[in-house]
Parts: C-alpha cells; structure tokens; sequence
C-alpha cells in the first residue's frame, strides 16, 4: 500500500490513483462521487469568516486536501495553493427538520471544478437555531474513515481523536480463500434481490435514525457480538419486514458489501482510497432477530478470525491497479450488491469553536446500478443510521424506523 505523503514534510508532486480509487473512477465513468461527514449541532452557528479562518489556517497541513484529480492518467495531482474561499460555502435550509435537506445538498451540489483540489466545507443553517457542518470530497480520491480524519483536522478545535488505524497482519489460508471467493461470486450470474430488482431513477433521498451506542453495545454483549454485528443484523430484519409489507413475500439473503479501512496509523489523511471490501449476505429469510443476529455474528467473526480484510490488501497489492480496479467495480455494483453497508465509529464529539455537535453521520451517493447504501456513524454515545437510497426503492423510508423496531425485538429477544 502506498504510504503517507507529508510524514517527511515533503508532499509528491504526482501520486498514483490506487485501485481502489480507480474503482471509484470506473464506476462513476469519470463523474464525481460525493462522500460527506455532517455533523449536526445546537445553538448559535458560527460565521462565515470564522469558519472560513479555521479552514484558511489548517488545509496546508492536511494532504488529502492538497491534491486534485487527473481522470485521464489517472493520478493525483498537487495543487499550487488552496483558494479557500473557493472551497468553504454557506446555505440556509430553514425546513430541514430531520437533516435530510442537507443530506440532499451534500450530495447534490456540483463538486469543485477547474482542478482545484474536490473538497467542500458547508455551514448549513437549519430551524430552531440549529445548524450543520459538512465537509464533503470525491469518493475517488477519499474514503469514509479518511474523510473522518480529515474532517477532524479540519474542524475540531483539539483534532487529537478519531477511527484508530488498522494494524496490518497476515491473513490465513481460510482469509484468502473468502477473499478468492468473494470475488469469484461477483463473476457469476447475481442472486435474487427482489427487492432491488427494479431500474434506477438516479434520483436519491438520504434519512437517518439516531439511537443511544450504548444499546448496541449491551445487545452485542449480550449475544456475544460487536456494535456492527447488531447494526447489520437489525438492517437485515428491517429489510426482511419492510419487504414483507410491500410483497407478502419473505425475502431472500441480500448480499452487501461491507466496506473495511486498512489506513493504518499515520496514514489518517493521506490522500486516496485506503479501505477494501467483503461480500456479506444479511440473513432476511430468518423470521427470529436473535436468529439474525446469531447468523450475523457467525459470519462477521469468520472474516475477523481470518483476517479476510488483510487477504484482500495484499492480493491488491500485489495485482496491477488496474486489474485491482475492475474487480472492485465488480464487487460493488448492483448486479451483484443491493449495495454497501459500512459503519464508522468517529470518537468523541466534534468540537469547534466551543461547541460540541450532537451527532455526526457519514454518506455517498449512490453509483454503479447500487440502489442503497447504510452506513452507522457513532459519536460519543449516539449511533447514527445513515439510509441513502435510489426513489425507485418504494416506501424505503421506512426502513430507518424499522431498524429502531429490530434493535427493540432484540432487546427483548
């Protein structure tokens, strides 16, 4: 893997695309793909120009904003300077009452043109005094824990916390045998999504569910599971009813892909793609959560025990980028996915300029025929449930509502 531009205080003119960021570029056909970290707060917004100040100060000092793209030799490229009053934008959404306003706006807005390096800040004022900032960049060039990094040495007033870094291990020969066969399994003929069979209107909506972390950790405990564990199996059950509502019919096991970081320690904001991806199939045939959650936590601790994930970065690694690339466009497309479902756990609250936000979430539109993506960002102690989905996907609003209502089935379970 490539390592940190900017530890030794000098930034490389050039930097190749990775292949997983050139997956992103193929699967986009060369368009930008928004990823946004929001963060939601209460009280009095700070201005404009104070905003603008703290970027002016630190975006220097933080590679991933240094660089933009080159599409066609597919690289990154430095940029001379940073006009930050290009970058750092301000709108007004007084009837966004549940943050899906701004999630549109995040996603929506045209991403930075004429080379300039493609990152946003946003202050986004809302009712009742509130207010969101955003800090969104192109898929392409940025993960979701590398857009946590950077979002915090951006804003936070002390940026000393955030994801830890993947410590990088040798997989076992089981690892690398689910890693072939993920990939495998993305060649052939897809299965059954039958709720995500429908064609895309490109059109998204984004909604979210906020819930106390430490109730997925108390479930987790309690059936011998991880917070992600839970979060997957309660998306499964809400998938499982919601179809049932619509159909009358159960629904299959949905495959997903599980995005995972390896951005190891010291490489926070480094520029560029640094995560792979494992193929998970939610068990929504299962009609008992605790059933669900028990399938889930199988499969999860397989892929940890196996070190799967490590699988995958040396087989990229050691693969030409642009090999590396198609497979990635494979693996996530919705052919083969409903789409991916992620979680990032941001730390401690983001503070700036004294002021502590209430929750944080993080999200991408949606690309290469994927109908829907989940993501669960934790802050502090709230859990975020982030649902980006395709308008074709009817009453998929529900879905945010439903997850609430496995998490209580599994409370009781």
């Amino acid at each position: 893997m490539r390592s940190q531009p900017g530890t030794d205080g000098h930034l490389p003119p050039t930097l190749p695309m990775g292949a997983a960021d050139i997956a992103y570029h193929l699967a986009t056909r060369g368009r930008p793909l928004p990823v946004a970290f929001v963060f939601a707060f209460t009280g009095r917004a700070p201005s404009l120009d104070a905003l603008r100040a703290r970027v002016a100060e630190r975006a220097h000092h933080i590679p991933a904003l240094r660089y933009g793209i080159e599409r066609r030799r597919r690289r990154l490229v430095l940029a001379d300077r940073v006009a930050v009053e290009r970058h750092v934008h301000e709108a007004w959404l007084s009837d966004d009452t549940d943050g899906s306003g701004t999630g549109r706006l995040m996603l929506a807005r045209p991403m930075t043109a004429e080379g300039r390096p493609p990152w946003q800040v946003w202050l986004v004022h809302g009712p009742d005094g509130g207010y969101t900032l955003g800090y969104r960049s192109d898929h392409t060039l940025q993960d979701g824990v590398g857009a946590a990094h950077t979002a915090r040495a951006l804003l936070d007033d002390h940026p000393d916390d955030g994801p830890p870094g993947h410590p990088c291990a040798w997989p076992t020969a089981r690892g690398v045998a689910d890693a072939l066969r993920d990939v495998t399994a993305s060649l052939r003929a897809p299965v059954a999504k039958p709720a995500f069979a429908m064609p895309v209107t490109g059109r998204t909506r984004v909604c979210h569910a906020d819930t106390a972390l430490t109730r997925l950790r108390l479930i987790g405990r309690e059936h011998g599971g991880t917070v992600n564990d839970v979060y997957l199996a309660a998306l499964a059950h809400a998938v499982r009813v919601w179809h049932l509502k619509e159909t009358g019919t159960a629904h299959p096991p949905l495959p997903v892909a599980v995005p995972m970081s390896v951005r190891a320690a010291g490489e926070e904001t480094a520029p560029g793609n640094r995560m792979v991806v494992a193929r998970l199939l939610l068990p929504c045939d299962e009609v008992s959560p605790k059933k669900v959650l028990a399938r889930t936590v199988a499969a999860t601790g397989r892929m940890r025990t196996s070190r799967q994930r490590d699988a995958v970065r040396l087989m990229l690694a050691a693969a030409p980028r642009a090999f590396g690339g198609r497979i990635g466009t494979r693996l996530v497309n919705g052919a083969v996915v409903a789409g991916p479902a992620s979680s990032v756990n941001f730390g401690d609250a983001l503070v700036h300029q004294g002021a502590a936000s209430r929750r944080a979430a993080v999200f991408s539109e949606l690309a290469a025929g994927v109908r829907m993506m989940t993501t669960l960002t934790g802050q502090r102690d709230t859990a975020c449930l982030t649902l980006v989905h395709d308008e074709a996907l009817r009453n998929a609003g529900d879905l945010p509502d439903l997850w609430l209502a496995a998490l209580r089935e599994l409370e009781r379970a």
